[in-house]
C-alpha cells in the first residue's frame, strides 16, 4: 500500500502541519471538517507539499523528518517558494 506524507498550510493563519494518509483526498477533508484536533482550529487548509513513500514504515521516517528543525527548514523554503512572505508557525 502507498502512503502519502504532507503539509498543510492553514489559509487564515501561519500554521502549517505535517501528517501522513494513504488517502490524501480523505485525509484534507477530515482536517477541513474540524476532525483532527489540533488543525480544526486553524481550518481551512490547503496541501501544499506531498511525498509518496512505499510503505507504513519509510512514511513514518519522512514524517519524522519534516517535524524536525531540518525538517522545518525545508518546509518553510516550500512556503517561501510558493507564498513569498509567509512563515510557518
Amino acid at each position: 500500500m502507498k502512503y502519502w506524507i504532507y503539509v498543510l498550510k492553514s489559509i487564515n493563519y501561519e500554521k502549517t502541519y505535517v501528517g501522513l494518509t494513504n488517502n490524501l483526498q480523505r485525509r484534507l477533508n477530515e482536517h477541513n471538517r474540524g476532525q483532527s484536533t489540533y488543525t480544526s482550529k486553524f481550518k481551512p487548509w490547503r496541501i501544499i507539499y506531498t511525498e509518496e513513500a512505499e510503505n507504513l514504515t519509510s512514511a513514518r521516517k519522512r514524517e519524522k523528518y519534516f517535524k524536525s528543525a531540518i525538517g522545518r527548514k525545508k518546509i518553510n523554503k516550500i512556503i517561501n517558494i510558493e507564498c513569498p512572505g509567509s512563515s510557518a508557525g
